[in-house]
């Protein structure tokens, strides 16, 4: 048999590029001995410039692997402008590559097997069914998260009232009822578009021929079990479901470990094992100087250890954050006081490599994740502070499905503030010898072993994947595309 083609369409944030590349590689990988696969990524522009060039450390490290895999720029399309939130946005602006994606397939010198697409780009299934080509659903977030998405619209149509006016608990197959409070953000407000096109998705998922979910069956079993037994969609027959996490990009880290030790890695290599506190919110995680001030004091209160990645919101119409002030916005004497326990870092960290280090023991952290996946990954509790999409969601996952953390009380309805007392309490919780600290430790441990299980050779994901390059192989027997 020939060379087969799969062609991968993610999201351009890193956040989304990275899992779905890693999982191309090991696809590759896999299949080297038959060298069966060649892969193609289409790169959407990003649209903010400032963050185009954010993931081209990503890009090239691949492209100088050895391995058949190769990225194509897809023409620029002007975003759209009159939108309704971050969802809306982005779906609108994927859709418009119609055409393109339609035009890099055509144009394919051998027969593609599959086309894998970012969770935010099922319209472009319609492409795929177009030219006789099966399309698989990348999911970059939690299973439990793709069981509410399948889920959703039978329950769009059983509560005709806002979820956040709702009493009861909301129930989705395979996980534990789900507080109203900490459903997605998309799905809080009924009248915006963000809504809508979570039932749109929840719909054309089904469509595709797989969904392949940056997950593991050790972690997850409830929301995987309930997926694969189409439970989640009863009377309609769900997708094929492929666990193959979790999927994470160390060597990048590590080229860039090679070239120069960071400030903060030296500054670690200075504490003592498991002292290190380590705040970091994501790439999109801010706060402002009223929140950052309840921050310091309950991080100086606690009396631990900490390294902080302070970023101050943008004021430009895209979310990255800036480089904070620090003089502007920390309280006066903070850094004075707490400079023999503490480094706030007013930049980009090597988040990987930080939660690496020996002297970190915990990991105030927005719940996206690929931050839970890498904290998990390097055995590091956490303290869960969710800010916006499907983060309050993997918060409560993460504290009452897995027991992996210590959940703060965020006021959600007060725009996420979290007062002084309540981080005291959770730095405290997690990092003190409390009995639930303890417990979140030790959870940490066991999933830490079973990554390793799951991820080698015959574990869950290691089938997992096999079964994905197989059926794919079987997919690009007769297409002519």
């Amino acid at each position: 048999m020939g060379k087969l083609g799969l062609v991968f369409l993610p999201m351009w944030s890193a956040g989304h590029l990275v899992p779905m590349v890693e999982t191309a590689k090991r696809l590759l990988r896999l299949q080297q001995e038959e060298n069966h696969f060649s892969v193609t990524v289409l790169l959407i522009q990003s649209p903010n410039p400032a963050s185009a060039s954010t993931f081209s450390p990503d890009v090239q490290s691949v492209a100088s692997s050895g391995l058949d895999i190769r990225f194509q720029d897809l023409p620029p399309v002007d975003p759209p402008t009159d939108t309704d939130g971050a969802l809306d946005f982005v779906s609108l602006y994927i859709q418009s590559h119609k055409p393109h994606v339609k035009a890099a397939l055509t144009r394919s010198s051998i027969p593609v097997a599959a086309l894998v697409l970012d969770f935010f780009a099922t319209t472009i299934v319609d492409v795929a069914d177009e030219l006789g080509v099966p399309s698989y659903i990348f999911y970059t977030t939690a299973a439990a998260r793709l069981a509410l998405q399948l889920h959703f619209p039978i329950l769009h149509d059983k509560f005709p009232v806002e979820f956040g006016e709702l009493e009861g608990d909301v129930e989705v197959p395979g996980v534990p009822p789900i507080p109203p409070l900490s459903l997605p953000t998309t799905l809080m407000n009924r009248k915006s578009r963000g809504y809508t096109w979570s039932v749109f998705n929840g719909k054309r998922v089904l469509e595709a021929k797989g969904i392949i979910v940056n997950t593991f069956m050790e972690l997850e079993p409830g929301p995987l079990e309930a997926l694969m037994e189409g439970r989640c969609v009863p009377g309609h027959p769900t997708p094929a479901i492929y666990p193959v996490g979790p999927v994470i990009a160390l060597e990048v880290d590590a080229d860039k470990a090679n070239s120069e030790r960071h400030e903060c890695i030296k500054w670690l290599d200075g504490q003592p094992r498991a002292s290190v506190l380590f705040l970091c919110f994501g790439s999109m995680g801010s706060f402002g100087a009223p929140q950052v001030r309840e921050m310091a004091l309950g991080l100086e209160r606690s009396g631990h250890r900490f390294l902080w990645c302070l970023r101050a919101p943008s004021t430009g119409k895209f979310r990255d954050p800036v480089d904070a002030n620090l003089e502007e916005v920390l309280p006066e004497g903070f850094l004075e006081r707490t400079g023999g326990r503490g480094l706030v870092w007013p930049t980009w960290v090597p988040q990987k490599e930080i939660l690496a280090h020996e002297a970190v023991g915990g990991f105030v952290t927005h719940c996206g994740w690929n931050s839970t996946l890498e904290s998990l990954w390097f055995g590091v509790p956490m303290l869960g502070w969710p800010l916006y999409a499907e983060q309050h969601m993997n918060a409560f996952e993460m504290e009452r499905m897995l027991g992996v953390a210590v959940q703060l009380k965020v006021d959600r309805r007060g725009g996420g503030y979290v007062g002084a007392e309540e981080l005291e309490r959770g730095v405290r919780c997690l990092m003190g010898d409390s009995e639930e600290g303890r417990k979140v430790r030790a959870k940490v441990e066991e999933i830490r072993l079973a990554i390793k299980n799951a991820i080698g050779k015959g574990g869950s994901s290691y089938i997992s994947l096999e079964q994905l390059a197989e059926d794919m192989s079987k997919g690009g027997a007769s297409n002519k595309y």
